[in-house]
């Protein structure tokens, strides 16, 4: 048994004494410190987290979308419990059926839906699995390094990750692994950059990517050797932190077709909206859109164990082209995640998630459609099956008011909501370019009384900030 004669297992401590010993032992270059005093949670079940008074904080954030399926999920954690008492270890060297059942089944769905046969490489995180995917792509366009991106994209911030990353703030202090991502405007209709307006724009922000091939002197485009210097276009369907914007319909179908015509792939970022998150299995099944790569994370193992990867088409990643050990990470894999990501696949097959979601995402936006209505900072409100936003402005409904938002936000923690004749509190999170957006991913459980709760709750986080 261990033994130190300088230290031994503490007592229990209280939660002040926690947040000290954190404040002289732990980084604070992590998400943690949002917060002048960062929450700490001791209990979750459902849709609830629930601090040291046991009092019930509604989750609409769920991890930011890696816990779709509620907390402590028993199904799930019973799939974790029997392959922890079975396989829980194994060195990627070496094979396990969990590991090849779900691939199987994530490339049978794919090509079932976008009629391409594939390939999934699985890895630990999503930045991970986007490193992964550039090095996929630099490998089959024969070392080509530029990427396109959109403003208000984010895939990561690992090194590679954060070049396709469109905050600077990423990238700032640690320099650049690759050459930076060519950043081009969102469909973001409520504040286009270029003062249009949706549908009488003709999605002129498309039209202005399409013109940089008019001529090579726009930089990106040889017309004799019909040769564009990018390899592949990094695209999030919904923008998640960007604020959970919505492209209008029509514009991913018209983006392919001119990436098409020059050869430049299409690789669809699923980490935070795949799953069902949209009420579809992939968010570009909503669009028309069949992508090159996908890369996923997050929700397939419901936030229980790290796993993500990429499903990319055959020609990009046979073992011809991708040899084994073209990249590798230790936990890539893992039994444990894959034994969960293989529950998710189960359980999504076995019932109608997509008409669910749909329903359930359809009453809440109407119930958000109805703050609106009550109060003027709230200048827009949108979604899509369970990712919804609300946009909180000036009351001249455009300007970004960041520090209502902020307000909004710590007072959901404080834990002193009313609801019910109880106590509660409200775990929300923010978004957006000018982090003025609530983003709400609530569970797929969530129950209509629970919905019901939400929006009684932000009602009262609006009526007391606003006074």
């Amino acid at each position: 048994m261990y033994k130190s004669s300088s230290q031994s297992f503490p007592k229990p401590r209280t939660n002040k004494e926690y947040l000290d010993l954190e404040k002289e032992y732990c980084s604070f270059g992590d998400t943690t410190h949002y917060l002048d005093i960062p929450k700490i949670f001791e209990y979750c079940e459902g849709s609830f987290l629930y601090d040291e008074n046991n009092t019930p904080f509604l989750d609409l954030q769920m991890w930011y979308s890696a816990v779709n399926f509620g907390y402590k999920n028993k199904r799930i954690n019973d799939a974790a419990k029997a392959q922890l008492d079975r396989l829980p270890q194994l060195a990627s060297q070496y094979l396990h059926h969990e590991k090849i059942e779900l691939a199987t089944r994530l490339c049978k769905y794919n090509q079932e839906k976008f009629g391409n046969p594939g390939r999934v490489h699985f890895n630990v995180g999503g930045s991970q699995a986007i490193e992964d995917a550039l090095k996929l792509i630099r490998n089959y366009k024969s070392g080509k390094s530029l990427m396109f991106a959109f403003e208000g994209g984010y895939h990561g911030r690992t090194l590679g990750a954060s070049a396709i990353t469109s905050s600077y703030r990423y990238r700032r202090r640690f320099g650049h692994f690759s050459e930076r991502a060519q950043f081009i405007p969102f469909p973001y209709c409520f504040r286009c950059p270029f003062g249009k307006k949706n549908p009488d724009c003709d999605m002129f922000c498309l039209q202005q990517f399409e013109r940089l091939f008019d001529t090579e002197y726009y930089g990106v485009w040889d017309a004799k050797a019909e040769q564009c210097e990018f390899a592949a276009f990094f695209v999030e369907m919904i923008q998640g932190t960007g604020g959970y914007v919505i492209p209008p319909k029509g514009y991913f179908s018209r983006l392919q077709a001119i990436l098409e015509k020059r050869k430049i792939l299409l690789v669809d970022d699923e980490i935070q909206m795949g799953i069902f998150r949209t009420g579809k299995f992939w968010a570009a099944e909503h669009f028309g859109v069949k992508p090159d790569v996908i890369v996923f994370g997050k929700a397939l193992s419901n936030g229980l164990n790290p796993l993500s990867g990429i499903w990319a088409k055959e020609e990009f990643i046979n073992p011809a082209i991708f040899p084994p050990g073209s990249t590798h990470s230790t936990f890539a894999g893992n039994p444990l995640g894959t034994a969960i990501g293989l529950e998710v696949i189960k359980m999504v097959s076995e019932e109608d998630y997509e008409t669910m979601i749909m329903r359930k995402g359809a009453y809440f936006l109407n119930g958000l459609k109805e703050l609106k209505k009550k109060f003027k900072v709230i200048a827009d409100v949108d979604g899509l099956g369970l990712a919804l936003r609300v946009e909180i402005c000036h009351e001249d409904g455009f300007t970004p008011n960041k520090n209502l938002t902020d307000a909004i936000f710590n007072c959901g923690l404080q834990g002193n909501l009313e609801y019910m004749g109880k106590k509660h509190g409200l775990v929300l999170d923010i978004g957006g370019y000018y982090k003025n957006v609530i983003t709400l991913a609530p569970a797929f459980s969530i129950s209509e009384d629970e919905l019901d709760m939400a929006l009684a709750l932000l009602e009262q986080v609006f009526t007391r900030c606003t006074k």
